[in-house]
């Protein structure tokens, strides 16, 4: 019992833009089953959100990363896998939430697996030296800076260990 002619109501057939008003938009859906039940839903678009200005970290220096793998070849190969995700995070000026948000995770949701290293760094190029010195199988512990004229420091300290043979 619709007046369909009269325009002020019409069924969607393709898709349509939905304009912008004054006011927040509205749409109704209808279902009517054969067995009589029928459901009746009005819908409204959601309130507007301020996008909250991104908050600022303090990231702690030195930052640690724990890198553990099964093995000297697993702990290796997760450096290099590492290193990837440390230069996608930001290799330029400081760390960032992403750095951080990573060390997090190393330190407290992987296995602690058999091999481990920490690298240590002020900055993101010592991480990604010290990831590199991990990569390369480097096992002593030493100072890897990201910058060469650097001769002191913490950046860039990284450090293996094994399990095999201690006490836990």
């Amino acid at each position: 019992h619709v007046d369909w002619s009269s325009g002020a109501v019409s069924l969607l057939t393709e898709a349509t833009p939905w304009p912008e008003t004054d006011r927040p938009r509205r749409s109704a859906v209808s279902s009517f089953g054969i067995s009589g039940t029928n459901a009746h839903v009005v819908l409204e678009q959601a309130p507007a959100t301020e996008v909250a200005a991104p908050r600022e970290v303090a990231v702690p220096s030195p930052l640690p990363w724990v890198v553990s793998g099964r093995g000297t070849d697993g702990l290796r190969a997760q450096a290099v896998r590492l290193r990837r995700l440390a230069a996608e995070a930001g290799p330029d000026g400081g760390f960032d939430l992403a750095h951080l948000d990573i060390g997090h995770a190393l330190a407290t949701t992987r296995a602690a697996l058999p091999d481990r290293a920490v690298v240590l760094a002020d900055d993101p190029a010592g991480l990604l030296a010290g990831l590199d010195a991990l990569a390369r199988g480097e096992s002593a512990p030493q100072l890897v800076t990201g910058d060469p004229e650097r001769e002191s420091g913490t950046t860039g300290l990284a450090f293996l260990f094994t399990g095999q043979g201690s006490q836990r």
